[in-house]
């Protein structure tokens, strides 16, 4: 292994770096930085390493399992860094890498900012409110309509617990131009959703043009204002809508790639969280599938390729297609009812998920990997977003992990 002090900062590499000055001694405390080779659009930017064949292979799917890393040997130093998550992964190649060594996690309480307050909006809106007084300070709500955002202030600010007053996240109304005046900027916006009873069958991406357009308007403010939080997409389709965001952050005024927008760990899609809510659903309601709520996982986007495994340690491929189908379709079943499927979404996506995601807890979402953004268990920690490392995942369902990654590149 190789250490550098790099502007006061501690840097270790499997190989010798030029241009970072003379070695030093290996750094057994503190934050360690391993500077990675990758593609400065399509690699990762920054991430918590669990494993040492992480720096070895970064990017790729690979991450989410040790049988298919490369055996990598690192020194004691190294490896208890790993070990006490004090290790963080940087890219070199993509530009500006090196403020990345200076960015400090605060534990204060965040400011959540809420673009539209539709269904969707409005019910994640209740979830923030109720639930997430111990890691928000506040909550700003952004809509075209200045009637909906008076309603939902005045119906939230009348929302309390008695003699306990300051215990709930104030709410209050904010202009476009304050949305990213804050930690985290949550987009729930959305255009054309197809009504019920239509003949869509594949509802999100119905809806992906549409959004898309409004996503990049937001990304490009993001990055006019040098936004430093947390870019959460909740609108369908959460994944490819993600990556939009991303990219479209880091073009200048001519559409020229220039790395200077959100960086790809600084957006995370949330809609894997209701999927595997569903999941869990049909496995409390039918023994077959029982193993799922203690040994199962969801894989993939928030539709179309999607994977629910049964079990790591007990896959069963049949089991699992099964539990992905009925997981799936769930939303057309509600339709069927008469009824969007709105709530379940905007709660276990949302809500429930962006409060895992403050608190550093477990929760799954959809962070970039393999040049896409892939639905994962992961949290963030103060080394950077960590991906569940799992032993071995089984072949079969490694492969539909590959195909679903496969297929949103042909999206985007």
């Amino acid at each position: 292994m190789y250490y550098y002090d790099y502007s006061g900062h501690a840097l270790v590499s499997l190989s010798p770096l030029s241009g970072f000055g003379p070695e030093v001694p290996p750094v057994t405390q503190g934050h360690l930085f391993a500077p990675v080779a990758g593609d400065p659009v399509l690699g990762r930017g920054s991430f918590r390493v669990s494993c040492p064949g992480q720096l070895a292979a970064p990017h790729g799917l690979e991450v989410l399992d040790a049988s298919r890393l490369p055996r990598t040997e690192v020194d004691e130093a190294c490896a208890a860094a790993i070990q006490e998550g004090r290790l963080t992964a940087v890219n070199m190649s993509r530009p500006g890498w090196e403020a990345l060594l200076d960015l400090q996690p605060s534990p204060r309480k965040k400011r959540v900012n809420v673009l539209a307050i539709g269904d969707v909006g409005s019910t994640l809106l209740m979830g923030l409110k109720l639930l997430g007084g111990d890691v928000i300070d506040s909550i700003g709500i952004c809509d075209l309509s200045d009637q909906i955002t008076a309603r939902w202030e005045f119906e939230l600010g009348q929302i309390a617990l008695p003699w306990n007053y300051n215990a709930l996240p104030e709410v209050e109304v904010i202009p476009p131009e304050k949305l990213f005046d804050g930690d985290v900027f949550v987009f729930v916006a959305s255009k054309g959703i197809p009504p019920v009873g239509s003949q869509v069958k594949d509802v999100r991406m119905a809806q992906f043009q549409a959004n898309a357009g409004i996503v990049k308007h937001y990304a490009r403010m993001a990055r006019a204002a040098n936004y430093q939080g947390l870019w959460c997409a909740v609108s369908d389709p959460v994944d490819p809508l993600a990556k939009t965001a991303y990219l479209e952050s880091n073009k200048d005024e001519n559409g020229a790639w220039d790395g200077k927008g959100l960086r790809p760990e600084q957006v995370q899609g949330f809609g894997l969280g209701v999927m595997n809510a569903r999941a869990a659903y049909y496995a409390k309601r039918d023994e077959k599938f029982a193993g799922f709520l203690t040994e199962g996982r969801s894989f993939g986007p928030h539709g179309t390729g999607l994977t629910i495994a049964n079990s790591i340690d007990h896959y069963d491929d049949a089991l699992s297609q099964e539990l992905t189908e009925l997981t799936v379709t769930a939303n057309l079943k509600m339709r069927a009812l008469g009824f969007k499927p709105y709530v379940a979404p905007a709660l276990s996506s949302g809500a429930l998920s962006l409060l895992l995601t403050l608190r550093g807890e477990w929760h799954c979402g959809s962070v970039f990997l393999d040049g896409i953004y892939m639905g994962v268990k992961n949290r963030f920690t103060p080394a950077g977003v960590e991906t569940e490392l799992l032993p071995h995942i089984p072949d079969p369902l490694f492969a539909h992990i590959r195909a679903a990654a496969d297929h949103l590149k042909t999206i985007l």
